[in-house]
């Protein structure tokens, strides 16, 4: 890989100031466009409201929100002063954001009040207390403000506004003394939580260069370039539409469309109005699109890429992308938050049939290896677990050296869990789950954490999930559960309840109990035999 033109993310847009400057960086539809100098300014500005607020170097700072153009702007401000990056998922629920903000120490959140029906600052206090002790969140003291990045900020919290203008107390060379001060190699740009096979949530602790490195990769492999205008659907507090989404963008001079939802027409009509040409995504925004009936009344004409992944796709969508859609290129690839994101890739000038049934390769400076019970390595055609090395693996988890040294071991390789097959050339195709993750319309869902929440419901003494096939999402969550003795309940009953505690990706899309669930000798239940059970009764 050539030498890349940034050490730090911070960085990305003081270059791009320099080379892009009058050129639209980020045209958000509700508050307006940014050139690249306009951006680099704001980001300068938050950066030091950021230090006028006392964060150091090293502090935590949570972001809950939407894709606005706040959040690129609060993310750059905050890791120009030298704070941690803690993306929060759009979908949690109050106790669910709670244990992220707990547990990475975030001092500052920067977050909305209205996003699809929710307050989020009232679901937060409402599972973890109202202000107590000059702190805007009982049960969360190491969280000092709340920061709405947009709308009217209710009390004890600070509007964005509000909280822009103390940047006045801070030199700008104090706030450039800071960003120079980023060691590349050492310092995190980010923590980005994942869930495990423990149920809890993990914080992936990635440094500044490395993420880089990786984003350069994708970069490359998909062909993003100067001048392209990138409609992101991927949400920013995910890896895809964060890294590989506005950051990628402004790597290379690109204007970011962001959207804080997916809706078809609306995505279809900024597309034809915006000229759009790169419009990545799950596998299920392309069936959606094509699925749409008033689809011939859209010119579409401007679409070159589509990036997809995380699921198996129909080689038929590959096909149909490119003729009823217009793309040019259309790619797929395969990663992990514990390696930033990317690990392979196809490329553009792959067939549908790889495209649609593999991974691809490895990307540059990464080693994928077939891995056998004993770690030894495996030859093209043999299923065994995919291990990974090299600078993109994450530095480890936070504040967990033991699920650390489970992950990476003494080699250096990082063990996905994930199982494949590579072909002769070094294709890669995911065939199972050593961890039992489901991929639900492009978000990763654990069953151990919804298992874990459904047991919790008192007349529940056991309960199992597994993955079942769903035409629109790919695969939904289908529970199992076993009632306390003497109980009786309605699915619809068990339901309503998981649905206040779990992000709605999360939620069981159907549910239904039994006598007892099947277990081996060990006391470990066969999922296999509950995966039969299902498909018998389709």
């Amino acid at each position: 890989m050539s030498e890349l033109a940034w050490n730090t993310f911070p960085e990305v847009i003081e270059v791009g100031r320099k080379r892009f400057g009058p050129r639209p960086a980020i045209v958000d539809p509700e508050a307006g466009p940014l050139t690249y100098a306009e951006l680099a300014d704001a980001v300068e500005r938050a950066g030091r409201a950021f230090m006028a607020a006392g964060v150091r170097a090293g502090d935590s700072v949570g972001v809950w929100a939407p894709n606005i153009r706040e959040w690129v702007v609060a993310a750059l401000g905050l890791q120009s002063a030298g704070g941690v990056l803690v993306p929060m998922n759009t979908r949690y629920k109050g106790h669910e954001a709670g244990y992220i903000l707990r547990k990475s120490r975030a001092r500052i959140l920067c977050t909305v009040v209205r996003f699809l029906d929710q307050d989020y600052v009232d679901l937060l206090r409402g599972a973890e207390g109202g202000p107590e002790d000059g702190r805007p969140v009982g049960g969360l003291p190491e969280l000092e403000r709340i920061v709405v990045l947009r709308g009217d900020a209710p009390p004890a919290t600070r509007s964005w506004g509000d909280f822009l203008k103390t940047a006045g107390d801070v030199p700008l060379e104090d706030l450039r003394s800071r960003r120079a001060a980023i060691d590349p190699d050492v310092d995190l740009c980010d923590i980005l939580f994942t869930s495990g096979t423990t149920g809890l949530p993990k914080g992936v602790m990635t440094g500044h260069f490395q993420g880089l490195r990786s984003v350069a990769a994708w970069i490359d492999c998909v062909r993003l370039r100067e001048g392209d205008r990138y409609q992101i659907v991927n949400p920013f507090f995910h890896v895809f539409g964060y890294r590989c989404g506005w950051l990628a963008s402004l790597m290379v001079g690109a204007t970011v469309y962001p959207e804080a939802v997916l809706d078809v027409p609306r995505v279809l009509r900024r597309v034809s109005e915006e000229r759009i040409t790169v419009l990545p995504g799950p596998p299920t925004l392309y069936q959606s699109i094509l699925a749409h009936p008033d689809l011939g009344s859209f010119d579409l004409s401007s679409l070159r890429m589509g990036v997809t992944g995380a699921a198996s796709i129909p080689v038929d969508l590959v096909k149909r992308a490119k003729s009823e859609l217009g793309f040019e290129d259309f790619v797929t690839g395969y990663g992990l938050t514990e390696n930033c994101g990317t690990a392979s890739m196809t490329t553009p000038d792959d067939d549908p049939e790889i495209i649609a049934t593999t991974s691809g390769r490895a990307i540059p400076d990464v080693e994928l290896r077939i891995v056998g019970p004993g770690g030894e390595a495996l030859g093209p055609g043999e299923a065994g677990e995919v291990v990974l090395r090299g600078p993109n693996v994450m530095k480890g988890y936070l504040d967990d050296p033991e699920a650390t040294a489970e992950a990476i071991d003494a080699e250096g390789w990082l063990h996905t869990g994930d199982v494949g097959v590579l072909d002769e050339v070094g294709n890669l195709r995911i065939t199972d789950r050593l961890k039992d993750m489901l991929i639900v319309g492009g978000f990763n869902v654990y069953p151990a954490e919804v298992e874990n929440t459904l047991s919790a419901h008192p007349k529940v003494m056991h309960a199992a999930v597994i993955g079942v096939p769903d035409e629109r999402l790919g695969e939904v969550a289908h529970a199992c559960l076993v009632l306390a003795p003497g109980e009786t309940a309605e699915p619809a009953e068990i339901l309503a309840w998981a649905r206040e505690r779990l992000a709605g990706f999360k939620l069981p899309r159907t549910l239904e109990f039994l006598d007892e669930l099947p277990m081996n000798a060990t006391g470990k239940v066969q999922k296999f035999l509950l995966r039969e059970r299902a498909e018998a009764a389709r």
